[in-house]
């Protein structure tokens, strides 16, 4: 007599069990497929007779026929585990051109004007259906990267949240930018010479003071801010119209010229080496680790890391070509320091 379980257990083993026995029509040959007992195999069949209420197998003979119920969940079962092998499988790889979404991406204005044009690039070759939302550095990144407002923060990281994956990108110099026919690109480049220039900061919190004033301070020097600007490409522009001094990034020693540094010798820029030892500049890029093994957005990471790390100009010239090397004055003597310190463009 079947006995009707009041609160029968289901698993995915039974599923699994129930498609080798209905397969087999044998108990020994069902747990020789599962790699189990056939003692092991005789209490699972027993335990699906109880729950689906029916004997599923039945003795004829030497061997074991299926009732009819057993026949209508033959391939019903077989679905189901292939349908659990596909879920627990580890995700297969995206084709980017299948992909249809929209990446919300944090970055400072100097940042995001290399990422765009290289990312639509990327996506354009290998994803037609992405589109790119880029933020400035408004939100609070480390809550919004948790709470999905934003995929992705590409800049100089300046959180530690325990949870947020970090992978640094590139380690960048900071160089002194100014118009042509600037004062200070006329004979050698001291920092009393560069203290005493006007100078124009840039900050997303309104700081005057950054690590070049603390180089000038152990000096006995101070430099002159007049002005702070929340956006890198307005102090380019500042810069470029007048006798203010800008600070921004440029490659290190030895490397491939940076295309963070392009606007600035698009604007005419002349960049001069600073004679102090400033820490280097490290941009990376920032995410939550949900995101880690997820298709889309590994594309999305590799798409970032072609656009920034490349040596690549933009419309279509050469590394070599992208910043002419008589526009960067170099002083003798001056390397950039060693180090992996995360510091604001200031």
């Amino acid at each position: 007599m079947l006995v009707s379980s009041p609160d029968p257990v289901i698993d995915a083993n039974l599923a699994i069990a129930l498609d080798a026995l209905l397969a087999e029509h044998s108990v020994t040959r069902a747990a020789a497929r599962l790699h189990t007992s056939p003692a092991a195999m005789s209490r699972t069949l027993a335990r699906l007779r109880r729950i689906l209420q029916d004997p599923l197998l039945v003795r004829a003979g030497q061997s074991m026929v299926p009732t009819p119920r057993a026949q209508a969940l033959r391939e019903e079962a077989a679905a189901v585990v292939r349908s659990l092998g596909a879920l627990l499988s580890p995700g297969a790889s995206v084709d980017p051109a299948s992909l249809s979404s929209t990446f919300t991406l944090q970055a400072a204005d100097l940042v995001g004007a290399v990422l765009a044009p290289g990312l639509l690039q990327e996506a354009q070759r290998e994803a037609p259906g992405v589109s790119f939302r880029i933020l400035a550095e408004e939100l609070e990144a480390g809550p919004a990267l948790r709470d999905g407002r934003i995929d992705l923060e590409i800049g100089s990281i300046d959180h530690v949240d325990p949870e947020t994956r970090i992978e640094e990108l590139v380690s960048l110099r900071m160089v002194a930018a100014v118009r042509p026919g600037h004062p200070l690109t006329e004979g050698p480049l001291t920092p009393a010479r560069l203290a005493a220039a006007p100078h124009v900061a840039v900050s997303r919190r309104g700081r005057f003071t950054g690590p070049l004033d603390t180089a000038l301070a152990e000096r006995n020097l101070h430099r002159r801010v007049g002005i702070v600007l929340p956006s890198h490409l307005a102090a380019m522009t500042l810069a470029a119209r007048s006798d203010i001094v800008c600070l921004v990034p440029a490659a290190l020693p030895g490397a491939a010229p940076s295309s963070l540094t392009h606007d600035a010798v698009a604007l005419g820029l002349h960049l001069l080496d600073i004679p102090l030892a400033l820490p280097p500049l490290t941009i990376g890029m920032a995410w939550h680790p949900r995101h880690t093994a997820d298709g889309a957005h590994h594309w999305l990471r590799n798409a970032v890391r072609r656009t920034l790390c490349a040596p690549t100009a933009a419309s279509g010239t050469s590394a070599a070509d992208a910043t002419d090397p008589e526009q960067i004055h170099e002083v003798p003597g001056l390397a950039g320091s060693p180090g992996t310190s995360l510091v604001h463009f200031a």
